[in-house]
């Protein structure tokens, strides 16, 4: 079973995909937010492609665990989202997922700033899979 991994945003969103084996997660996409029911559509699709049989959420809370605007904009995501698709869905504390995302595609990438727009969500969706797929090796 693939895992999907999603970095949601006011504009867009963020996909990312598990191997089958759920070791490794990669980029997929970004959706770009339109409406929740052409957000729904295409992620219906992603889940039928990639015969996907988990959802992974990053939430993104404050620094002292507290949920702020745009946690609970992911939350309202979310319920939509399990009334939506009958898989798991999982919420998956994302804490600098983003800063990290940025981090990387800085130093390690060397990418220019208006590059680092265009794939910033599909990186943080692959930092919150891979996070959840590594917390999973040490059950």
């Amino acid at each position: 079973m693939r895992i999907m991994g999603l970095d949601v945003g006011d504009k867009t969103i963020g996909v990312a995909i598990s191997d089958l084996s759920g070791t490794i997660a990669q980029g997929l996409t970004t959706i770009k937010r339109s409406s929740n029911k052409k957000d729904f559509e295409r992620i219906k699709q992603i889940i039928n492609e990639y015969e996907v049989g988990m959802i992974i959420v990053g939430l993104p809370k404050n620094m002292n665990g507290t949920l702020g605007p745009q946690g609970q904009k992911v939350m309202r995501f979310v319920e939509h989202l399990k009334e939506a698709f009958s898989i798991p869905i999982i919420l998956w504390d994302e804490r600098l997922t983003t800063v990290e995302a940025q981090r990387v595609l800085i130093e390690k990438a060397d990418i220019s700033r208006a590059k680092r727009k265009e794939v910033i969500d599909k990186l943080a969706a692959v930092l919150i899979l891979q996070n959840y797929l590594d917390s999973q090796k040490n059950k």
